[in-house]
């Protein structure tokens, strides 16, 4: 039996636990919260934060890559996709061509390069972690067939303990933790990466501010 959406969300709301008033009646419009759980605190792994961070990118298919300073990128870029204009959503790619945020998110698809500032990353996963703020569009990150992605490598933190304990979550309409290129496996083990998604990933580590 198909229920309607309008009878869905009054089970919903009937269901929701109300705060109540000191007469025991609920508090008009007053839902009841309930904290949060208390996050973990684990033991920082030896090593490198960055060693790790990449080790573990690499791992789940992404590249990586090191750059000094913004004036390096363009020469990159020109090496690692030849007879390309990328589009970027951070002004520090000067030669690739700015994302036009009004621009039909579908459309993107036609897009062979996209460029994206992370706001940080996490070692322990090999994750960058980016807003609606760094994508412009979201679906940058989803259609364009290779993404790259500018960390500051003083951005990364140790594991996801330390990333849901920033602010940014709180901040961000929507927010996502990427790890590694898109990728599927069908029933005989056989890995296929960007059938879903982008097909490769590449993390640049690239100093906010170009200093070392």
């Amino acid at each position: 039996m198909s229920t309607s959406r309008e009878e869905f969300l009054v089970r919903v709301r009937a269901a929701q636990r109300v705060a109540l008033r000191d007469d025991g009646h609920p508090a008009e419009g007053a839902l009841e919260r309930f904290p949060l759980p208390v996050l973990p605190v684990f033991e920082t792994p030896a090593g490198d934060r960055c060693e790790r961070f990449g080790s573990h990118l690499v791992a789940m298919g992404g590249k990586l890559a090191t750059l000094d300073n913004a004036q390096a990128l363009a020469a990159w870029l020109a090496e690692r996709f030849p007879g390309v204009v990328p589009v970027t959503a951070t002004p520090e790619a000067a030669s690739a061509q700015p994302l036009d945020v009004l621009r039909v998110p579908a459309s993107l698809h036609d897009v062979e390069v996209g460029i994206v500032r992370a706001r940080f990353g996490v070692a322990e996963t090999g994750s960058i972690w980016l807003s609606e703020q760094e994508y412009g569009i979201n679906a940058l990150g989803y259609l364009v067939q290779h993404l790259v992605v500018l960390l500051d490598p003083r951005d990364i933190v140790d594991g996801l303990q330390d990333a849901y304990r920033l602010p940014d979550f709180a901040s961000a309409r929507y927010a996502v933790l990427v790890t590694g290129p898109s990728a599927t496996a069908d029933i005989e083990g056989v890995l296929i990466q960007g059938a879903q998604g982008v097909r490769s990933l590449t993390v640049v580590l690239l100093p906010r501010d170009g200093s070392s």
